[in-house]
């Protein structure tokens, strides 16, 4: 999730460029990242079993709710299509009624956050809003059953991109941050508001069929490289 930053982080963050160059990453460097992104959750009572594989099964059906002043839902449209034909195995659509819905994004101004969060992702009206923005998964040994997700739209476009990003992104199963991650977005001190090269290629890891919810990291390492070598020989 996208928190906000004391002025000394923002302005440390602001020496990395904006949109770093894609590059080829190291074997070691995408390990490593899958691991750090995959096992552990920033908020670790949100979800269960913080250092199991979370991921959808099934496919994934994406509603936007929108409740801010902007409309958004085109730019959310296009981002969840562009995941979709960026990442191998993962099934998705956008569908036109809530129920039917498994990923709920609700797409708010700043003075709605708190209610929002309250109503639609913890149905407690005395519950607490951290960070920014924030994505909650409901998750068990059979992958993710829902995922809610609420962005903020009021508070410029590198934000509200961020925000969709980096919740949109974690809502499929990849939970944690980590601040060496430099490329990726899973890192509330990088400058990226766009689908990175990097964090391609951890969700093509994720969603290979031979990486499967309730995998501890022991389970992971067995197949990781195997899945890593596919990843790169397709997207290269």
């Amino acid at each position: 999730m996208f928190r906000l930053l004391s002025s000394l982080l923002l302005v440390c963050s602001l020496v990395l460029p904006a949109c770093a160059a894609d590059r080829i990453f190291t074997t070691e460097e995408l390990l490593a990242g899958f691991h750090k992104t995959v096992f552990g959750l920033e908020y670790r009572r949100w979800s269960w079993q913080p250092y199991l594989v979370k991921k959808y099964m099934s496919p994934v059906r994406f509603y936007v709710h929108n409740m801010s002043e902007i409309d958004r839902r085109p730019v959310l449209d296009k981002f969840i299509r562009q995941v979709q034909i960026k990442v191998h195995g993962l099934q998705s659509s956008i569908v036109q009624d809530p129920e039917q819905a498994n990923f709920n994004i609700y797409v708010v101004d700043r003075p709605n956050y708190l209610q929002i969060v309250r109503e639609h992702v913890y149905k407690k009206a005395d519950a607490k809003a951290p960070g920014r923005c924030l994505v909650r998964v409901v998750s068990d040994k059979n992958g993710i059953k829902h995922s809610t997700a609420v962005v903020v739209s009021d508070e410029g476009e590198f934000i509200f991109r961020r925000c969709m990003v980096e919740e949109v992104l974690q809502g499929l199963g990849p939970m944690n941050d980590d601040d060496s991650l430099i490329h990726s977005v899973f890192n509330d001190h990088s400058r990226h508001n766009r689908f990175t090269t990097f964090d391609q290629m951890i969700l093509n890891m994720l969603y290979d069929d031979r990486i499967l919810p309730g995998m501890s990291t022991e389970d992971v390492d067995r197949v990781l490289p195997r899945v890593l070598q596919q990843v790169r020989n397709r997207m290269n």
